[in-house]
């Protein structure tokens, strides 16, 4: 399966899709926002990723923050007000999409309700759809977004394996079958035998759809490992210090660290190669003198027979190598032969 993303073509072929998922960590500051995504460019991201709302028309006022809200940012409010913080102004999307775009990477954002899906597809142009977790059961939305037929990307975080079932039935009856499902954990930061990998490969099995990572751990080693497994997407939270303040900045990682994962999954892409099993060309100059040769292990008279008593094995610059020494074992030598002398066929009696 391909999905063409703007002018990156994702398949179980090529370089993953990395995200830099920018979020919050903007913290309703232009300045940093820009800054996020300059830096994102240097790390190596392949994209970038908001995420845009209306809150009036996502959440009740009366609606606590989660546990990891709370612990991140030591306040005690509704999730109502911290998220009208956080809103991303819609006029900010088109300035930040040019810079993002000035810098060779995909800007996009997870839509949160029909106003925002309509004003990043309609009036943005984004190439891509994403869902988050928290929206994989809001089957409305769903329909809604698949409607619209450009590549979608669907996290899958706190859901069951019927639910995934049912999302995805909604995406394709609606005529989209460019799909991305991603494994996630919802907590912020996930502990590490919270991650569960393998449902990745689950997902891969069950849906025959390409596949990725949106990783909440703290650290790099996860998102590598995805790639091992044959992530065709990871999504990974960017921040500039995750010491400044918001719900995100303590599960993200920074510039530096992100460039060393970037670095990383490309040089497990190099080497993972194509499977075939034969020497390559690097091996091929060590190979002529670590192999094994067959040479007299003693000084042998002619007539002798070859046999354990009077051949070994052992590393030269040139000669028969060991795997066939059936040619000459059993055989009378034609010649007298000193010891640690290489073997050679003619010197066998016809």
């Amino acid at each position: 399966m391909k999905v063409k993303i703007h002018n990156k073509i994702l398949s179980n072929e090529n370089d993953s899709f990395i995200v830099a998922e920018l979020g919050v960590n903007h913290n309703r500051d232009l300045k940093l926002a820009k800054k996020l995504i300059i830096e994102a460019a240097n790390a190596g991201a392949d994209a970038v990723k908001f995420q845009t709302w209306k809150t009036e028309n996502i959440i009740l006022k009366t609606t606590e923050m989660t546990e990891y809200q709370k612990e991140s940012l030591s306040i005690n409010e509704s999730q109502f007000n911290m998220l009208k913080r956080l809103e991303m102004p819609y006029e900010w999307h088109y300035e930040l999409k040019e810079l993002a775009e000035e810098h060779g990477l995909i800007f996009f954002s997870t839509m949160e309700d029909k106003e925002s899906v309509d004003f990043l597809i309609n009036e943005l142009k984004i190439p891509m759809i994403k869902v988050g977790s928290g929206d994989l059961t809001n089957y409305p939305l769903l329909k809604y977004t698949a409607g619209f037929r450009i590549p979608m990307v669907l996290s899958t975080g706190m859901a069951t394996l019927s639910e995934i079932d049912e999302a995805v039935r909604i995406i394709y009856k609606e005529g989209n079958r460019e799909l991305i499902l991603l494994h996630c954990t919802s907590q912020y930061p996930c502990p590490m035998e919270d991650v569960n990998l393998s449902a990745m490969l689950s997902l891969k099995c069950c849906f025959k759809t390409l596949t990725g990572f949106s990783d909440h751990t703290p650290d790099t080693e996860i998102s590598v490992a995805a790639v091992a497994l044959g992530a065709s997407y990871i999504e990974k939270h960017f921040t500039l210090d995750k010491l400044l303040p918001g719900p995100d900045h303590k599960a993200s990682i920074e510039p530096d660290n992100f460039k060393k994962m970037v670095n990383q999954i490309r040089n497990i892409e190099k080497a993972m190669g194509d499977g075939f099993k034969s020497p390559k060309s690097s091996e091929l100059k060590n190979r002529k003198i670590v192999i094994r040769r067959i040479v007299a292990s003693k000084n042998i008279e002619e007539g002798e027979i070859l046999n354990d008593t009077n051949i070994s094995f052992k590393r030269a610059n040139h000669g028969l190598e060991a795997k066939y020494y059936n040619l000459i074992y059993g055989k009378k030598v034609n010649r007298d032969i000193l010891e640690d002398d290489i073997i050679q066929l003619d010197y066998l009696s016809k």
